[in-house]
Parts: C-alpha cells; sequence; structure tokens
C-alpha cells in the first residue's frame, strides 16, 4: 500500500466514530419525533338481529283511549259541584247539579194530579160497575114484563156511558204518569253523570256560576274534563313516505321524555286513513300505539311527550355492523395486516338506526373503524387499535 493510501485510510478510520454518533443521532431524533400511529376504535362484524323500523317525524303525544268534555244537557246555576280537581270517579258518579227547584215543583204537581186522576178513575169505575148492574136487572125485569124496550134501552145506555166515563178516568192516570216522567227526565238534564270511571282533569265553574252547554257551531269551556287514565296510548305523526309499511298490530318500541333511559313495548292499535297538510312539505299520517305493559312504577301523565319506532320487519341471526361505521358508497375502512385501513365496500339489507345487515363485501370476525370523525383515518393510513380501559 502506498503512503498517500495509507493516509487515506489512516484519515477514514479517524473519522468513522463521528460518522457513526451522526448515524446514530439522526436515527435517533428519527425515532422520537416520528408521528405516532392514529390511534383507532375497531368494532367486529358479528352476527345478530336487525329490524326496520319507521321513527315520528315530530313528538307524539300520550293520550287516554277515552277523554270527555262534559257539559249540562241543560243551562243553569250550579247549586251543587260534588267534585274537585284530581279526583278520582266512578262510572255514573254525580259530578255536578243544578237549580232545579221548578222543575222539583213541577214532579210533585204531576204527582198530585196523578192522585186525583186515580181518584176519578175509581169513582167512575165504581158508577160504571153500578150502572153495569142496573143494566142486567133491567133485562130480568123486561122478560117478566115488568118494564118496557125503551126503559131498558136507557139502562144499558146509562151503563155504557159510565163505562166509557171509566175508561176516560183511567187514560187520565196515564197522563199524569206521563207528565211525572217527563219532569223526572228534566230533573236528569239538570245533574252530571260520568260517563264512565276515570279522574277529574279540569272543571271550569264553580257553585253559584251559571253553566251553558255549548251551542252547535259555538265552542264553549266544558263544565268538567273528565279522562281515563286506566288506558292510554301514543299518537304520533309518520311521513307520508314511511306509512305504506306501517300495518296494525305490528311491534313498536315507545321512549318518553319524562322517563330517561327506558323504553316501553308497543303495538300499533290504529293508522288514520287519511293524509294531514298541516305544513307545507310535509305531509304525515297520525298513527297510534298503545302500550303492551304500560309503566307501574313510573307516573305515566296524559300529555307527555313521546316517540315510537315501529319494527316493520326483522331479521335474525345475519352479518350486522353499526349503523355509523358505514361511509358514503357503502363503505367501510377494514383494519388490515400490519395496522393498514383498507377501503372496502359492502352490499347491505335491512338498517335502522343502530345496526345495518350485510350481504357481502365482509366476513364475521373482521374489524372495522367506527371512530371515522378522528383526522388522519383514510384507507392507507397506518393505525394502531384503542385500548379499552377495564370496567371499574
Amino acid at each position: 500500500m502506498t503512503e498517500p493510501a495509507r493516509d487515506k485510510r489512516k484519515s477514514f478510520l479517524r473519522y468513522l466514530p463521528w460518522l457513526a454518533g451522526l448515524v446514530l443521532v439522526a436515527t435517533a431524533v428519527w425515532y422520537f419525533t416520528r408521528p405516532a400511529p392514529i390511534t383507532v376504535k375497531l368494532v367486529k362484524v358479528e352476527r345478530g338481529l336487525v329490524e326496520a323500523t319507521v321513527s315520528n317525524t315530530r313528538a307524539g303525544t300520550v293520550k287516554p283511549c277515552r277523554r270527555a268534555k262534559l257539559s249540562a244537557p241543560s243551562g243553569g246555576q250550579i247549586s251543587h259541584l260534588l267534585v274537585t280537581k284530581g279526583q278520582r270517579v266512578k262510572a255514573n258518579q254525580v259530578l255536578l247539579e243544578l237549580w232545579d227547584k221548578d222543575l222539583q215543583a213541577q214532579e210533585q204537581l204531576a204527582q198530585e194530579q196523578l192522585a186525583t186522576a186515580q181518584t176519578q178513575a175509581h169513582q167512575a169505575c165504581v158508577q160504571a160497575d153500578l150502572a153495569e148492574k142496573e143494566a142486567d136487572r133491567a133485562r130480568q125485569l123486561k122478560e117478566s114484563g115488568f118494564i118496557s124496550a125503551e126503559g131498558l134501552d136507557q139502562k144499558v145506555s146509562a151503563a155504557k156511558v159510565a163505562r166509557a166515563g171509566c175508561k176516560a178516568a183511567n187514560s187520565q192516570i196515564d197522563q199524569s204518569r206521563s207528565r211525572i216522567a217527563v219532569a223526572r227526565a228534566s230533573l236528569q238534564r239538570m245533574v252530571l253523570r260520568a260517563p264512565f270511571a276515570g279522574i277529574v282533569a279540569d272543571i271550569s265553574g264553580e257553585q253559584g256560576e251559571y253553566a251553558t252547554p255549548s251551542p252547535p257551531g259555538i265552542l264553549t269551556l266544558p263544565a268538567i274534563d273528565l279522562i281515563d287514565d286506566s288506558c292510554m296510548y301514543v299518537s304520533a305523526p309518520i311521513d307520508e313516505v314511511d306509512a305504506a309499511n306501517i300495518k296494525a298490530g305490528q311491534e313498536a318500541r315507545i321512549t318518553l321524555d319524562a322517563i330517561k333511559g327506558k323504553s316501553f313495548a308497543g303495538k300499533v292499535r290504529r293508522i288514520a286513513p287519511y293524509v294531514l297538510e298541516l305544513e307545507k312539505q310535509a305531509r304525515t299520517v297520525e298513527v297510534e300505539v298503545e302500550f303492551v305493559q304500560p309503566p307501574t312504577k313510573e307516573n305515566l301523565l296524559v300529555g307527555y311527550s313521546a316517540d315510537v319506532e315501529i319494527v316493520h320487519d326483522s331479521r335474525k341471526n345475519v352479518l350486522r355492523i353499526p349503523t355509523q361505521t358505514l361511509m358514503e358508497g357503502n363503505q367501510v375502512l377494514l383494519y388490515g395486516a400490519n395496522g393498514v385501513l383498507e377501503k372496502r365496500t359492502v352490499k347491505t339489507g335491512l338498517a335502522n338506526w343502530d345496526y345495518t345487515e350485510i350481504t357481502a363485501g365482509l366476513n364475521e370476525g373482521d374489524r372495522i373503524v367506527s371512530t371515522l370523525d378522528r383526522p388522519g383515518v383514510i384507507a392507507g393510513a397506518t393505525v394502531q387499535p384503542e385500548q379499552i380501559k377495564p370496567a371499574k
């Protein structure tokens, strides 16, 4: 080896440790400053139940199966108000009474007229019986030749007149009884009774005030608002596009804003045969959903706002994924080998807000990304699964 070559080799060996140190420093800087893999939450493709559901477009309302806004059949002054707000009443129980002294006097007068008619009828019938006996004796006397035919005719005619008077007097009894029935019917119109058992929701009027029934075409406040709270249902508007999928008897789930964290089983009881046009471009069909088992521990009140989810189709033990993991174009991000995300197009079946059925494109056990809103979560990105913290 020549002297210059030997000098170059010595110089290289002299700087070799420095070069190695620079490489190590650069490697350390890259290692500690490299971007960390994106952390994502993964969910497994699994089998389970998927339901196709329809929900209301606006909040529904809890309503009673029976509600009556009652007014007395006749107008008059309230003499007795026998119930209070919130009171439970039985069927046919008297709720209020109007002033009816004049009608009671009319009934009393009809009773007295009946007694007079009965007395007069008794007198007329006794006279008729006596006249008929005299006519019979006249016939015997005529046969013996003691009276003339003319005398017999007078006795027979008198008996017929007396019997007609008896019948007329009895008809007066029937008329008096009819007057009593009319008076009692008028008295009944002054009394307001509960048509069914329930709870008094509201009262319009106080003792001493004048109550007026609603004339045709003119709305007035009812005297008593009576609610049968033993049976309740939810009335909810459903978009006309979804109405064709709803049938009476379909299963449903009811959620109430006032009772958080719980849902109640329901069943469709009625679909309105017409479309409501309350708002432009928002046509809906009113659907009634009854409770299969109304809440018992919770205080269910008429007027609560409620939402319904009606199940019109369901499939069991099918591949499904959370609906939130599905991107536009029926695509998902599949967690592939070495943590690299892969875009995968899938075919779907039934779907709802929670789960979507997968008919092709994924296998059971595949893991897909559910946190699609995190920055950098795109196809080709290297990610690491989020560690699930154990429950305390």
